[in-house]
């Protein structure tokens, strides 16, 4: 295997016993986890000093063994840059006498956001990426709206990859901002129809969006005014404002559990917000509006994969609900929206989407689908409401993403934006597929592969396994342009839509979590043999990679079956399931509770996440090779949880297999923030990939 002229870090082992429900685990590297974590995501400078020597000794021993793929690097680096149109720019979204766009500059890392009159006319700036990043680290334009008379902006900031933004006030025809600035914001802002007064969220001290404020322009922000608190701290607050620009929404949830909204007229957001319907346990649902209806996408009734009603909006009590569109298991109505004449929604059928288009005038429905065995499909309703015109996306793991104005009275498709890849890309040289694997229960998962056209099924190509599998969230088989500098050097490249997720449905997704939450383990394993069983690839050829809670994933199949795979790409990975999910001061833990148990109030929950907790498990036996990577301002997953598990690896294992740890520590869960910082971290990961598919042991 590949030597490092330092010795890997040793992490000392400081015993720390901790009892639940009787059992006692002795943690031997909670020490780091620093004792003031909320201070660090804010400020990486108040690190303890022990800790940060540890991450710079685990980052110095990476950076010496991966030296030797800095060639390879810098050339998956030019490939990849190679493939971006540096001076792209997006299709104008119109809205009024003006049209709305995003651009890049030519080398520029971060983009423009602008606008111009309709049919012509200067140029002007809402945010100008490149120069407001100028002397940052990180830099992310975490929200920005502009109000409905055009005259401000608000844009939300994140400076360091905590997502604890700054919000600012901008007048866009100058370019000033008002000295109205309001920190503490996680991005949602929602504006009144006078152009004055705007809503946002706030985040309490645990990180978590729990207030809404209305704020008027030229107030002092210490005076503005709470319009919404939520109690319970197992649910997270955002704002949005209807598509028709009547209603402000203020939308309290659970993880994919239980949603209440209470709505505020934009045209007197002085008034106190009106509840629409009060929560339940297990009733989502969220709200579309034209004219005298509110449309109601919603699981009440046992309509698990939704259906979709429609109410008066002077009488919406759930009594006066009336059905629109039936409830169809197994078809996920995943998103609604609604024109002044057409109500469109995204539904997921048998692993693939479509959209659908009801004409409100007559009930006529039509369905926008595409051919491939496997593609992706997202749609935009823009800034206009009285249109008749749809945008939506297509793309595959073999076609770039292409951009579509759908006329909706004739059905009519034009092509407004094919992703351009100057240094070419042929589809035709590329093959992709939808295969179904079979679960130790007998269920089908689906798995789409990407790999060059011509490959021989005989085993011997090495293969990237990507997984995620948990809050409901689909894996979409699009397009992307980095993962061809794998597929291109002879990798298959697949997804495994696992449950957890919701490819199939509700049901998908409710038996990959809670106590079927292995399921989602199982089924990775299925699918990475049933790839082995077609010859697309061998045992110990695959690289399993996983990110957040995809990244709990490949942990536990680290694991479970370390003999499949060759090597672990766990990026920010929820591994520390156990100790974070029975600490309710953590950020995310509350709300997680619906997705896995809580642990702390039931025994059978806390036996159930320790038998399959990827740190918890650690233990006596050689493990693939394994990289891992955190970010220090990590609010969702924190930074010491892929540090203890490499400590943990590292004193157990017993192979000699490589196992790194990459800490960036000026970012935090997304990585780097510029399009081309980027790219380095996605080279490094590429390259421990091919790096680990050629050592022998």
């Amino acid at each position: 295997m590949t030597q490092s002229p330092i010795k890997p870090p040793v992490a000392v082992r400081k015993p720390h016993p901790v009892t639940r429900h009787g059992d006692t685990i002795v943690d031997d590297y909670d020490w780091l986890r620093d004792a003031d974590w909320r201070a660090v995501m804010r400020d990486p400078a108040k690190l303890t000093p022990a800790i940060r020597a540890h991450l710079e000794a685990e980052n110095a021993y990476t950076a010496s063994i991966m030296d030797a793929t800095q060639g390879l690097r810098t050339e998956l680096v030019a490939e990849m840059r190679g493939r971006i149109a540096e001076d792209d720019s997006s299709v104008p979204s119109p809205h009024g006498p003006y049209e709305y766009y995003m651009r890049f500059e030519t080398g520029a890392e971060y983009p423009i956001y602008a606008r111009r009159k309709q049919g012509g006319g200067a140029e002007e700036i809402l945010v100008h990426g490149p120069r407001e990043a100028v002397g940052r680290s990180y830099y992310r334009i975490a929200g920005l709206a502009h109000a409905p008379d055009h005259v401000h902006a608000a844009v939300a900031i994140d400076p360091d990859g905590s997502e604890e933004c700054e919000l600012r006030i901008r007048e866009i025809a100058s370019g000033r901002d008002l000295p109205d600035v309001i920190k503490r914001v996680n991005g949602d802002v929602a504006w009144a129809n006078d152009g004055k007064t705007l809503f946002y969220t706030l985040l309490d001290d645990e990180h978590r969006p729990n207030k809404v404020y209305r704020h008027r322009l030229g107030d002092d922000p210490a005076n503005d005014v709470l319009v919404y608190e939520e109690a319970d701290n197992g649910f997270f607050v955002g704002i949005d404002k209807s598509e028709s620009d009547r209603f402000i929404f203020i939308n309290s949830h659970s993880h994919s559990n239980t949603s209440e909204i209470w709505l505020i007229e934009a045209d007197a957001p002085d008034t106190a917000p009106v509840l629409f319907a009060a929560r339940e346990t297990g009733h989502e649902y969220d709200l579309g509006h034209v004219g005298d209806i509110f449309f109601i996408r919603t699981n009440e009734g046992g309509a698990k994969d939704f259906k979709i009603m429609q109410t008066p909006v002077s009488a919406f009590a759930s009594s006066n609900w009336r059905e629109v569109v039936a409830h169809k298991p197994g078809r996920m109505i995943r998103r609604m929206s609604v024109l002044r004449d057409y109500l469109v929604r995204m539904e997921r059928e048998n692993a693939l989407p479509s959209i659908i288009v009801r004409h409100l005038a007559d009930g006529h429905e039509e369905t926008l689908a595409f051919d491939e065995e496997a593609y992706e499909l997202g749609f935009s309703t823009g800034y206009e409401f009285a249109t008749d015109i749809l945008r939506i996306s297509y793309a595959s793991m073999t076609t770039p993403d292409r951009i579509y104005d759908v006329d909706l009275k004739t059905d009519a498709r034009t092509l407004r934006k094919e992703q351009r890849i100057p240094s070419g890309h042929d589809p035709a040289k590329y093959v992709t597929r939808r295969l179904w694997a079979m679960g130790h229960d007998g269920v089908k998962v689906p798995v789409t592969l990407l790999h060059r056209k011509g490959l021989v099924l005989d085993g011997s190509a090495p293969m990237l396994l990507y997984g995620y599998g948990a809050y409901g969230s689909s894996m979409p088989a699009s397009f992307g342009a980095n993962r061809l500098s794998l597929v291109d050097r002879g990798f298959v490249y697949a997804i495994a839509h696992i449950r957890g997720g919701a490819e199939l449905g509700q049901s998908w997704y409710e038996t990959g979590k809670l106590e079927f939450k292995t399921n989602t383990f199982t089924d990775f394993i299925a699918c990475a043999e049933h790839l082995i069983g077609l010859g697309y690839t061998s045992k110990g050829k695959i690289v399993a990679e996983g990110r957040s809670a995809g990244g709990m994933l490949v942990g536990a199949i680290a694991n479970m079956r370390p003999d499949l795979f060759r090597g672990i790409i766990a990026g920010v990975p929820f591994v520390d399931v156990l100790n974070t999910i029975c600490d309710a001061s953590l950020p995310l833990t509350p709300p997680e509770w619906v997705e896995w148990g809580n642990p702390i109030e039931d025994a059978d929950t806390y036996a159930r996440m320790k038998a399959y907790c990827p740190y918890t498990n650690v233990s006596a036996q050689a493990y693939p090779h394994i990289f891992a990577i955190a970010g220090l301002t990590d609010p969702r997953v924190t930074y010491w949880e892929p540090a203890k598990w490499v400590a943990k690896l590292r004193a157990m294992k017993t192979d000699d297999h490589l196992l790194m740890l990459h800490t960036v520590m000026e970012a935090g869960h997304g990585g780097a923030s510029g399009r081309f910082a980027r790219l380095e971290e996605v080279a490094l990961s590429h390259a421990f990939a091919l790096m680990a598919s050629e050592l022998k042991d």
